[in-house]
């Protein structure tokens, strides 16, 4: 055997032993789905089953859907009764595996937050608020009376757990991420404002809008039929009217429609554009005589960024469909409202029962059900972990590996006050918008805006991130020791720790 294809099968060897040591995680659910047993599965995802008046699943239904995620047979799957034409999103993903990465079931996010804490009423608190404010600009929440509410109330519910300044949610916290550069500068990225070099196009980030904004199943009605998995009417939208991201609508009308990987792919073409530094463990980096193509190259980090989205998915859906079910928010909104209309008394913690924001969605709206920017309310496939934030976080991750994080990105840009073109920004940070800064508000802008939306909690973006972070970890780890060269990754983790791959 020659010497260099001996070195290949030992790379090859050692990433395949490398896997197979791996610590097989305890994947452990909150409970609830056998807590609550006079009202079965009310704190569990069922969208898509058949349900009664009060919109709780048929608990033979239910039980027929964790038999098939029991037994895993595909015959089992075809027997789950569906209350309406949707049909359930893949749950069979959850079983699929890569030769190259980690297996989905070896990796775990901790219990969801239960609808009888402190937390889960907090993070149902600040949806409603969400929803109030979808139409808000960011370049306005310093002044809007709304957001100002929206501060003050958040802040008494600590357990929420998203960013502060001195302990206080403030206009400049408030539905912001939580990791390292979410609070410098504008909302919006740069890396969702400025123009996609692709080949010979220079593509602008103007995005196309509706033509009648409105928000969904805020009737009681309306809300049932869709939980039983009834279609509905598409909201129209319009290819004229385009412009940059400007309010928490323009964010979850994004994330409606985009490709889960396509903001990520854009910033590594903007990076690649740039000519960004690549990390000092690139082998290339300081080579004489040398540059990086297939491996450590512009092809080797496209590929990648695209690559690691889908070990991202299968990791994400395990979670959905075989550990945590947790409901959607669409869907505990009809628990809050049958609860305060008196109908059910459910063991909803007090905290969102008495808010001021569920308040005012009823003077708005009439009921207590909380607003849906799309039609269809969420997916039919369960809230936890987040297929959108955990390929945010797969991907963000592959990023700042690869690109030097404390890079300073020049020309920084928001929207003009029309929302169709760009003016530079000026703030007193604007000279510390850095790659790894930016691209972790990338990975919140796009999480984050599916909250804005109304389809996912707080606790599905932060879990789900570090959930795609490990998968990237684990991808980069054996990207490492399948190639030849002496390369390495740095870069910082979500919760702000360093670690060299």
């Amino acid at each position: 055997m020659s010497d260099r294809r001996f070195a290949a099968r030992e790379l090859r060897v050692r990433a395949a032993e490398a896997e197979f040591q791996r610590h097989l995680p305890v994947q452990a659910a909150n409970g609830e789905e056998s807590d609550y047993a006079p009202l079965p599965f009310i704190a569990n995802y069922s969208k898509g089953l058949p349900h009664n008046a009060q919109g709780e699943v048929d608990p033979a239904a239910y039980n027929l859907l964790r038999r098939a995620l029991h037994t895993g047979r595909a015959e089992d799957f075809e027997r789950i009764p569906l209350g309406g034409p949707r049909k359930l999103v893949n749950p069979q993903a959850g079983l699929a595996f890569d030769t190259q990465g980690p297996d989905p079931q070896a990796l775990a996010v901790p219990p969801a937050p239960r609808i009888d804490s402190a937390q889960g009423s907090a993070e149902a608190v600040e949806l409603y608020w969400m929803a109030l404010c979808r139409d808000v600009p960011f370049t306005d929440f310093a002044v809007s009376q709304d957001i100002a509410d929206a501060a003050a109330e958040l802040t008494a519910m600590p357990a929420l757990g998203g960013p502060t300044l001195g302990g206080e949610v403030t206009p400049g916290t408030v539905f912001r991420g939580s990791t390292p550069g979410d609070l410098a500068g504008p909302y919006v990225s740069q890396f969702l404002l400025k123009d996609i070099p692709y080949g010979t196009l220079l593509i602008q980030q103007r995005q196309d809008t509706l033509v009648r904004p409105v928000d969904h199943l805020t009737t009681w009605d309306d809300w049932l039929e869709v939980q039983n998995g009834d279609t509905t009417v598409p909201d129209r939208r319009d290819p004229t009217t385009r412009r940059y991201l400007q309010t928490p609508r323009d964010l979850a009308h994004y994330v409606h429609f985009d490709a889960l990987y396509e903001a990520y792919l854009n910033a590594a073409l903007i990076l690649l554009g740039l000519n960004a530094p690549v990390d000092a463990g690139n082998p290339y980096r300081y080579s004489h005589n040398q540059e990086g193509f297939g491996t450590y190259g512009g092809p080797h980090v496209l590929s990648l960024v695209t690559e690691v989205a889908t070990r991202a998915l299968k990791a994400v859906w395990f979670q959905k469909w075989y550990v945590h079910r947790r409901l959607r928010p669409e869907e505990s909104g009809g628990r809050v409202h049958q609860h305060l209309s008196n109908a059910r008394d459910y063991p909803i913690d007090s905290g969102v029962l008495g808010s001021t924001a569920v308040d005012r969605v009823v003077k708005k709206y009439g009921t207590h059900l909380l607003p849906q920017a799309f039609p269809e309310g969420s997916p039919t496939h369960p809230a936890y972990g987040a297929g959108h934030a955990t390929v945010a976080g797969a991907c963000v991750t592959v990023l700042k590996a690869w690109f030097e994080e404390a890079h300073v990105l020049a020309d920084p840009v928001v929207p003009t006050k029309d929302g169709k073109g760009l003016k530079a920004y000026t703030g007193p940070d604007a000279g510390r918008l850095t790659v790894g800064g930016e691209l972790n508000k990338t990975a919140a802008n796009i999480a984050i805006g599916r909250n804005m939306g109304g389809v996912h909690w707080r606790s599905d973006y932060s879990a789900s991130v570090r959930l795609g972070e490990e998968t990237a970890i684990g991808l980069l780890r054996e990207a490492k020791e399948t190639t030849l060269e002496d390369a390495c990754f740095s870069l910082t983790r979500f919760d702000g720790t360093t670690i060299t791959v």
